[in-house]
């Protein structure tokens, strides 16, 4: 840990520096942050952090509930209600069988796992995260319903995921006898709900807090930022206290927060800049650790049988759920073909292969995580790699098809919805 520090500022400070120059030359933060660390890591040594260190884990935690209520205090529900049928069907159609999908292909590729075990490696690896393919939503080229659907269901299918995820978990410890059926039962319920009591709590006293500190007299711009971090926090650490899941708290939270638009008619890019941006910041540091600490072990490690389940996971796994999500859409083979495509893993799933290996101990508990490794490091690198040169090829093919622009008419999701690693600015005057 001596020098660990040290290097991951020093990456920061060269992303900092050359993030212009590597956005020119079609290199996302991503792929800089995990190569970053694969060299500072496996091949240099000078990061010696560890995969089952208490700090890998707090990052992994603290980057995903700062993302999770970032994401959910952010939507607006009255503008999601115009443009609503991409990310509907996406969540509500896709997300489902995405993860039928992925459990039925875990089954098949790794003879070694158990039916829950694959359905938990194929819940980690549902959810998406827009930031990995970054000109896919913010290209204002491209239809609005597409860009703001893709990046709408970045922002949920996190937070739909964790209780999912949650659940699965004690199915998988009670089916292998490290706990009964009726305390693993027991234990997800607490987690469920006290999960979402902190949650709501939390987010309604932010809400409360927020409307008095907007008040003139005790307006004080610099504070407005604290706000929304400190719900986040106290909704983690309500749940943590009460035995409940932090990251459904975050996620509800943030939800609760994002009553915000309606009573206090503050824009939310002002008020949560700080939570962003700290979101942001871990968001990166996440992604070194990744590189340095589990991708260059899970490469020393890799199989056919794993490198092929990462590859159905990206393609098939995601493609056809998202086809058949979009029936009755009219929506053209090219329009399923990007949809289908950008569905990058990234963050959650990360954090959910750190938890997996710390909360748990399932059989199949290696040749998960080293899926999960594997399917995370190739969606790097391909969507990074892809997203520029798709978008740019689907913006000319839908600007020469008067039929394609009518069928993906713009209908603004909501302007509150924005990727990471893309942050706007708050005004000077807070």
């Amino acid at each position: 840990m001596s020098w660990a520090l040290a290097v991951i500022a020093l990456i920061l400070v060269g992303y900092a520096v050359g993030v212009r120059r590597l956005s020119a030359v079609n290199v996302s933060a991503a792929m800089f942050f995990t190569t970053a660390g694969l060299l500072a890591g496996p091949v240099l040594g000078v990061l010696d952090l560890h995969l089952h260190g208490e700090a890998v884990k707090l990052l992994a935690e603290t980057t995903l509930v700062l993302v999770l209520f970032s994401d959910a205090s952010r939507i607006s529900p009255r503008a999601l209600r115009r443009g609503a049928a991409v990310p509907v069907r996406l969540l509500g159609i896709g997300l489902p069988l995405t993860i039928a999908a992925g459990a039925a292909v875990g089954v098949l590729v790794l003879p070694g796992l158990s039916g829950v075990e694959a359905l938990i490696l194929a819940v980690m690896l549902a959810c998406t995260d827009a930031a990995l393919g970054q000109a896919v939503v913010t290209d204002e080229r491209l239809p609005s319903r597409i860009r703001q659907g893709l990046n709408v269901e970045s922002g949920l299918n996190d937070g739909l995921c964790v209780p999912i995820f949650l659940i699965a978990i004690g199915f998988a410890e009670a089916d292998e006898g490290s706990m009964s059926g009726r305390h693993a039962l027991r234990i997800v319920g607490e987690q469920l709900g006290f999960g979402l009591v902190a949650g709501v709590v939390a987010g309604l006293l932010g809400v409360l807090a927020l409307r008095a500190a907007l008040h003139p007299e005790r307006r004080e711009a610099g504070w407005l930022q604290i706000l929304p971090a400190s719900t986040a926090a106290a909704a983690a650490g309500g749940a943590s206290a009460l035995g409940g899941s932090i990251f459904i708290a975050a996620f509800t939270a943030g939800l609760v927060f994002a009553w915000q638009h309606r009573v206090s008619r503050v824009e939310a890019a002002p008020v949560t800049y700080l939570v962003d941006e700290t979101g942001e910041l871990l968001n990166a540091v996440t992604f070194v650790v990744f590189g340095a600490v589990i991708l260059g072990d899970a490469l020393a490690h890799l199989t056919w049988h794993v490198l092929l389940y990462a590859v159905l996971s990206l393609t098939v796994v995601r493609m056809i759920p998202v086809a058949a999500a979009m029936l009755g859409t009219r929506s053209r083979p090219a329009t399923l073909l990007y949809l289908g495509w950008f569905g990058p893993r990234g963050l959650a799933s990360i954090v959910f292969g750190v938890i997996l290996l710390d909360d748990t101990s399932l059989a199949g508990q290696s040749e998960m995580l080293l899926a999960v490794a594997i399917t995370v490091g190739l969606s790097v690198y391909a969507h990074g790699l892809t997203a520029g040169p798709m978008t740019e090829r689907y913006v000319r093919w839908s600007g020469t098809r008067p039929d394609a622009v009518a069928e993906e008419a713009p209908g603004d999701v909501s302007a509150d919805v924005r990727p990471r690693w893309h942050r706007p600015v708050p005004p000077a005057g807070g």
